[in-house]
This record gives C-alpha cells, structure tokens and sequence, in this order.
C-alpha cells in the first residue's frame, strides 16, 4: 500500500457523519478576503492560538500540522493511511515492536532530505524528561526508536499497546532543528510570518512531495472573542471562521457563504477538584450530576447541535460508548443525595454541611460564548439543589486548570487518548480517584482485542456514572462559517477544540480556486 495522492484524496467518500450544509450559492463567489482575485490566498481566525510550533510541543497533535507530515495520516473516515511511510506499521507477534519503512526522495522545507534518523530524533525528543512535552505521557508505553536503516524505524514498546499506529500521526523534524526556535518539517507549507496576539501566514511548499498546495498563501488570525469573529465575518475580512452554533446560524442566508457543523468528541464538563470539602465530596458531586438538564442545556446554548453527555467518554467512539451509562435529569435524587451527604437546607437556601455552605466559583474562558453558556445554565441547575455557583470569566490559563472550570477535552481517533488522561489517578482532572476507572484504563490501554477493550471502556463508564469525579455537560457540535470561493472542503469528525490544523480545515492543502 502506498501513500495516496492529492488527487486520490480528493475523491474519497466520507461515511457516518453528520454535517450540515447550508448557504445560499447564487452569482459569482465573493472575492477571498485576502483580496486576491484568483482565490490563492485565504484568511481563516480560530480561537486558539499556538505557544510553540514544534510538534514536539503539541502543535497539530491530530497529523494534519500543515508545517510537517506524520509517518501516517488520519482519512476523512478517521482510518489511518501512510504519509512519510510507504506502508502501514508492521507489529511483531509479540505486539512489542513496530516497523516503518520511510519513503524515498521527500526533503525538508530547508532542502536536507528525510531520513530514519530524523523519525529517531523526533520521537527521541519527545520522550526526553528535560524537553518537558506535554505529549510525553502519551508515549509512556515506548521505550526506543531505533534506525533499522536509513529508510526504516523501528518502535520498541515496554507492553502491547493497540492503537499505537495513532501515535505515528506526530509531526516528523528535521535532526538538525530538534529543540531549535524554528523547527523544520516536510509539510505542505512553511512559515512565513508569526506575530504572536495577532496572526500567522503559512506559504505553500513548492517542492511538497504529495504536490504543492494550489492555495499558495493562509493567514491565520487568532481571535479568542466569538463576537469578533463574527463580526470580521460581516464585514468580509475573513473568509473562514469557527462559531458557535447559534452565531453560526445567522450567516445561513447570507450569499457567498456556507455553514458546515461537524461531529465532534468535544467533551464540556465542570471540573470539580478532590482537595476541596465542597466540590470533592462525593455525594455533592453525585447529586449536581441528576440536577443538571442536559436536554434542555443543549437545546437553549448550542441551538440543538450536539448532544447531551454523561461520561467522559464521547458518543462519536461508539464501539466503546455505553449508552445506559448515564445520569437523568431528576431533582428528588439529587436532593436525596444531598441529604444522605449530610448537606442540610440553610436560612438562605444554600445547603451547608458542618458549617460549610454548598458555594464555589466556577470559572470559564473569557470571549468563548458556549462556555459562557454552559456555566450559566449549569448555575441555574445547581442553584435549584441549594448550591451556590458564581460564574467567573477569566483568560488565564491556569485559573481553569485548577478549578472548579467550564472545560473541554476529547479525542475522536482512540478512547485511550481520550479518556486516560483525564481520568486515570495521578494525572487525572481535578484528582480524581477511583480504583474500578483505573483498572479499566489500564485494561483499555495494554489490551490488544477490540472486544476486550470495549469492555473495559463500557465497565469504566459504569464505575463512573456511580462515583463521578466531575459533571459532565455535553459534546457540543462544531459549526463553521466559510466563503464558498473554493473546492476541496472534505467534513471530519473533530477533537476538542477549533484550531487551524484540524476541524474544517484539516485538508487545507487539496483545496482549489474555483
């Protein structure tokens, strides 16, 4: 099996996804906001802004960096197909060690060409301690990369792990530019400019193995306001942009331009931390869960595109998901179990348990109107059980990985990666602990037979609808707004998050002017 070309790409058919496509289409297109004429340059804004570029870092974690290639790539059907590897990974018997054999003749945009000991330098990177990756404990079950020879790589595992092909999706660096400013990949684009606060331009790779891009030139404009987007949009400065849905909906008239909704494994919850006498008790958290009206919050904030959510483990992986696995909607249990916690009613509505009001702040992502949303529905819920929420905007970082926080997470491609660290104890959100969801995890993750670990990920969903750690809210669909000035546009079931590498854009490359 070979790698597949740009043309071949553009032909494969996408299964079992909802999208929605609407737009009026009548006249010529609208001219790119770029101001280009024959439609070479694009101008997309996304929310989320990179901090560091090298994918040893994190950037496009899902293979589709623009900047590098993996060794395989994901398909619109989410199957993995060879990239900068001629074939798929061959596993030993054993389970312990993969082989990848390279292709030929692919350079670095510096012009170097690509060889084994490039794959070996990357990954060698990532796993080392003082590099700091926060991507390291994704590769903990892989002990060594070897250069079998100058166009193969071997990968040596400590134990079996089944979806390790998904890891192979990591961008690939050049040796010399391992731990550089500027690292240097084989993707169909390189950087041009970055000003950080505002944008990025990215310019075709001309000498691109797979073909250069026909769309020469993207900027990316990182604008973290919802309303701003939007209003760049109508104003005819952008020709692309992630919304949320409810904003999304008001471009659905609008001539030139399409909306598009993508499933999405975009887990929202409200993190509860165990160290607090409030948030980490037990019965406090179990009765949030039953007072929270999941149907009505995903009708009222993500305008009926998406769905309710139980469990950290999204819908979209279905051969995992367990749809008893939930909590309804049901204010007597959540006032039992209140009660049974020993959380009594106080003179001002604000149950308190030995002097101890039911009350924390909850803090959400300023200029993010779903999460906003989200956090106000939720404190109408609680409200109701005597718990006192106070909502709080906030644009550190930091504040919403401590907690209590409006999050999201997520990952559409392996339930591991989805759900491990989220929930497994010593890195889990919020500290969370729970001796059955742990065992399940480490079934999940060494287990070789699908059906093993569907089993696993089914008995964790269940240990966790008995003793959650958070609330779970919702998988909100992701909605997009874009020029119709183009081909290619090819819909993908999305992670958590909207940012240019992946989501509507994750085939950027194949698009064509019309």
């Amino acid at each position: 099996m070979s790698g597949a070309t740009s043309s071949t790409r553009a032909r494969l058919v996408v299964p079992l996804l909802a999208v929605a496509l609407v737009g009026a289409c009548t006249g010529d297109p609208a001219p790119p906001a770029s101001g280009d004429p024959d439609g070479t340059s694009l101008v997309i804004a996304v929310a989320d802004e990179p901090t560091d570029l090298s994918p040893i870092a994190g950037y496009g974690e899902h293979g589709a960096a623009k900047l590098y290639d993996g060794l395989v790539e994901y398909q619109p059907n989410l199957g993995l197909r060879p990239a900068l590897a001629t074939d798929p990974p061959e596993v030993s018997a054993d389970g312990l060690s993969w082989t990848v054999p390279l292709r030929p003749k692919v350079t670095f945009t510096d012009g170097s060409p690509f060889e084994a000991q490039d794959v070996v330098a990357t990954y060698r990177a990532l796993l080392d301690p003082a590099r700091n990756s926060p991507l390291r404990q994704r590769f903990s079950m892989l002990e060594n990369v070897t250069a079998v020879n100058v166009a193969t790589v071997r990968f040596d595992l400590s134990a079996p792990y089944a979806p390790f092909p998904e890891l192979l999706t990591l961008g690939i660096v050049s040796s010399e530019s391992v731990g550089t400013d500027k690292p240097v990949g084989t993707g169909p684009y390189k950087l041009e400019s970055w000003i950080k606060g505002g944008k990025m331009v990215l310019k075709a790779n001309t000498a691109y193995w797979d073909d250069a891009p026909a769309v020469t030139k993207v900027t990316v404009e990182f604008i973290p306001d919802d309303e701003t987007r939007a209003d760049r949009l109508r104003e005819g400065k952008l020709d692309s942009a992630a919304l949320p849905p409810a904003m999304a909906a008001k471009f659905e008239d609008t001539d030139g331009l399409r909306v598009v909704a993508h499933s999405a494994a975009d887990v929202r919850a409200v993190t509860l931390p165990s160290n607090d006498p409030v948030t980490g008790d037990p019965d406090l958290r179990l009765a949030l869960n039953y007072a929270v009206n999941r149907e009505a919050l995903v009708d009222k904030v993500l305008d009926g595109k998406g769905l309710p959510a139980y469990t950290p483990m999204p819908e979209v992986q279905a051969e995992f998901f367990d749809p008893d696995a939930t909590f309804p909607y049901d204010l007597t249990r959540a006032l039992d179990a209140l009660s049974t916690g020993g959380w009594e009613p106080g003179v001002t509505g604000v149950r308190t348990k030995n002097g101890t009001p039911a009350a924390f702040t909850l803090r959400y992502r300023q200029g993010d109107s779903v999460a906003q949303g989200l956090a106000e529905t939720f404190v109408t819920d609680a409200r109701a059980i005597g718990v006192e929420v106070t909502p709080e905007a906030t644009a550190d970082p930091a504040a919403l990985a401590q907690g209590p926080a409006l999050v999201g997470f997520g990952d559409p491609f392996d339930p591991d990666t989805a759900v491990y660290p989220v929930l497994r104890s010593g890195s889990a959100l919020g500290g969370y602990h729970n001796e059955t969801v742990d065992d399940a995890l480490d079934t999940g993750r060494a287990a070789t037979d699908p059906a093993e670990r569907a089993t696993a990920y089914r008995k964790l969903q269940r240990a966790w609808v008995a003793a959650p750690g958070m609330v779970v809210l919702a998988a909100p669909n992701h909605t997009y707004v874009m020029r119709e000035s183009w081909d290619g546009y090819q819909p993908v079931v999305d992670a958590s998050g909207a940012d240019a590498t992946w989501g509507a854009w994750w085939n950027l490359e194949n698009w064509t002017p019309r």
